[in-house]
Parts: C-alpha cells; structure tokens; sequence
C-alpha cells in the first residue's frame, strides 16, 4: 500500500502544490482508501502472476479475469482465472502414411473441356420458326399468379431465359419446350417448400408466359482462328491448345490430390491423438466459420441473413450444420499447438515483419496502416501453426493405392 501511495502521489494534482509534492496524507485522503488498495493489488498480480504460473506449469492463453474475494487494509484474497491450453496426448506425428490416389487426365475430359470453351463463345442465331428446345435462349414476358392474384417479384418483361439452365423455380423452363414464337401459355407451377419467400413456399401457382423470339446456339468452331483469339503464350495452333487444356487439367487434379493428402494426413493426426477441448474453443471455431460465410456471401454482394432466409434457415441450423467442422478446427488446433510446444517452433521476428510486408504489397496498404489492423501476435501464433503443419505434411509418407 505503501508503494501504490508513492505511485499514486507523482500523479495527483492539488492546487497549491507542484504535481509529485503533495504530502501522502492529502493523496490518500483525495483519493480514497479503495483506489490505493486497487493498486496495490494490480502491482501485487504483475510481481506475482507470472510466477505462480510457471511455479503451478500452467499455459494460459489468453487474458486472465481477476475476481477479489476479499480485500482490507490488512488481507488480500482473491482468484485468478485464465484460458489454458486443452488437455493433449499427442500420438505419432511424424511419418503419417497415408493413401493416395493418381488421377490422370483422360481424353474424354480434354474433350469435355474443349465443349466447354466452344459452348461458352457460342453464337446465338434467332429461330424465325421451329419451337423452344432444351438449351435454345427464349426472349419471354411473365407474370405468376396465386389463388388467381398477381404476387409481388413475380413480373419480367422482355427477359431472356436460356432453356435448362435452371434459373427459375422447377418446372418452369421444362414445360416451355414445344412453344413457338408469339405464343402464350399458362404453366402450372409448385414454389419449393424452402422457398425464402414465406406466402410463395410450397404454394401452387400459374406462370402466364409469352415467347417473343427463340434464338438457338450455334457452337464455336475449333480451329486456329478460335484458339488464337484466347492470346495465350505459345498457342497458335489447335494441337497447341489442347496441350493447355490438358495442363490446366492436370494442374487442377495436382491441387485436388494436394487438399485431398493433407486432409487425410489430418485425419490420421486427429485419431491418432487424444484431445480434450472445452466448449469455449469449439464456440470461438464456430464464430470463425460463421464469420467465413459471411464474408463469401458479401463477397457475392448478399447479407447473410438474405441467405438465411433464402435457405429457409435460421441461426441455430447454420450453427448446427457448421459444428461439426468448428469441432474438428477446435481439435486440430489444440493438436498443432502442442506439437509447436514439444518442438519449441518459433517464428522469428524477422519472419513476421517479412509477412507483413508481403501483406503492405498484398493489399497495397501501408505498412504502418497494417501494423494497427492486425494482432502481431495472433499473426505469430498462425505463421507457428503453419510451421507445424509443413512439418507433419513434410513427414508423412504417401503411398500409392
């Protein structure tokens, strides 16, 4: 107490007196009994905490809470309470074997590939008679109707519609094959029952549609023409085009097996430890997952409740259908780091000051802007964990199935 008054005393102010010379018992009788012992309690816990947690081996990581039991002129109790690390026996992970399977490209997906290019440049040529087909481009007005009313959003003039695509409810684009242009029809139509729009979910309802043109595609030739009008390095030729496709291909399979190796490596990692995570963890892998989704949805220019709602779901489906993916995150995490603790992985300074210069370039931010966005040592512990991760994929050994 004594100490926390000196402390205390350099910082008050009286009038009459230069700041730091007030005598101690008009600090003491400005401030008040409570705030010096509140002090001197916060300068007891930084001589002290560290301390106690390396006497008692306990990890904390996060912040403690500090709850007073009891405080006097003469007796300090009181109970600290901070977030450790779960309980983790880890099992092997160096040298995980697992299997993997070699994926080669097939002339029938090259094949699949080169439809996709010619189909994607495609012309479309209006039909001046025939019907609407299956994959022809309608150019229709409508407008739906329940119990013979017109509903809101149910209304388009002049929009072209590609048969099959299925851009409107099911059914819709079906039962207009056979029409022709200037033709009308009623078509008898059933709103799934997940539908976002609750008076319209699981309702039947009439479509009144009119076809103003039908325009067929007419499919991109293959030739050297055509391939030349991509640009790409060292394609002049057809024969040259097919090379790129089947690299592109191969390349995609080479990324699918990676993600497929390292999530198996994972799931020999996760049996062969024994983890013991609270539901603190798993609530903050939730939050993360959720915040995920959230993201990709805006990225998309939709709020996640408009998908929610889309869906026919609500908060507490999306946490259920995302748990199990937050618990298994929770495991992995406690797993990875324990193994930074056993093989005392650091990042270095310099490491972390290199990733965010990469991250200044990146975003194309300054480097002090992203210095107070970002958690330096959150950005440590992550560049730890990816550490940890190379090491057990480095490690493991792939055998072919």
């Amino acid at each position: 107490q004594e100490k926390a008054l000196d402390k205390l005393a350099k910082q008050v102010k009286i009038d009459g007196f230069r700041k730091g010379h007030v005598p101690k018992q008009m600090v003491k009788a400005r401030l008040g009994k409570g705030t010096i012992l509140e002090e001197a309690t916060d300068m007891i816990l930084q001589q002290n905490y560290s301390g106690i947690l390396l006497d008692n081996d306990i990890r904390p990581v996060g912040q403690p809470e500090v709850k007073i039991d009891e405080i006097s002129e003469d007796v300090l109790k009181l109970t600290v309470t901070a977030p450790v690390a779960p309980e983790v026996q880890l099992g092997q992970y160096k040298g995980l074997e697992v299997k993997k399977t070699q994926v080669k490209v097939t002339k029938k997906e090259i094949e699949a590939e080169l439809k996709n290019y010619q189909n994607q440049f495609a012309e479309l040529v209006i039909k001046e008679d025939g019907q609407v087909e299956n994959g022809d481009t309608a150019v229709i007005d409508f407008e739906g109707f329940k119990d013979g009313v017109a509903f809101e959003g149910g209304k388009g003039e002049n929009h072209p519609l590609e048969i099959g695509s299925g851009s409107f409810i099911p059914g819709f684009e079906e039962q207009m094959i056979g029409m022709k242009k200037g033709e009308t029809r009623d078509l008898n139509l059933t709103f799934p029952e997940n539908y976002g729009v609750a008076d319209l979910a699981g309702a039947d309802v009439i479509f009144q549609v009119t076809v103003h043109h039908i325009a067929s595609k007419v499919q991109a030739q293959l030739d050297e023409e055509f391939v030349k009008s991509f640009q790409m390095p060292d394609v002049e030729t057809v024969e040259d085009f097919k090379k790129k496709v089947r690299e592109s291909l191969e390349n995609q399979n080479a990324q699918t097996l990676r993600a497929e190796k390292e999530n198996k490596v994972l799931g020999v990692l996760i049996e062969n430890s024994d983890v013991e995570v609270d539901e603190a963890d798993i609530q903050k892998a939730l939050d993360q997952h959720v915040q995920y989704v959230s993201n990709e949805l805006a990225g998309q220019g939709m709020a996640l409740e408009q998908y929610l709602q889309m869906m026919g779901m609500d908060m507490d489906a999306l946490h259920a259908q995302l748990m199990p993916a937050a618990k298994q995150q929770a495991i992995f995490e406690a797993i990875i780091d324990e193994i930074i603790r056993v093989e005392n992985l650091m990042t270095s300074d310099e490491d972390v000051d290199r990733q965010v210069d990469l991250m200044s370039q990146q975003y194309q931010m300054d480097k002090k802007d992203i210095l107070e966005k970002i958690d330096l040592e959150g950005l440590r512990r992550d560049l730890n964990r990816i550490q940890a991760s190379q090491l057990i994929l480095n490690s493991a050994k792939f055998i072919m199935e």
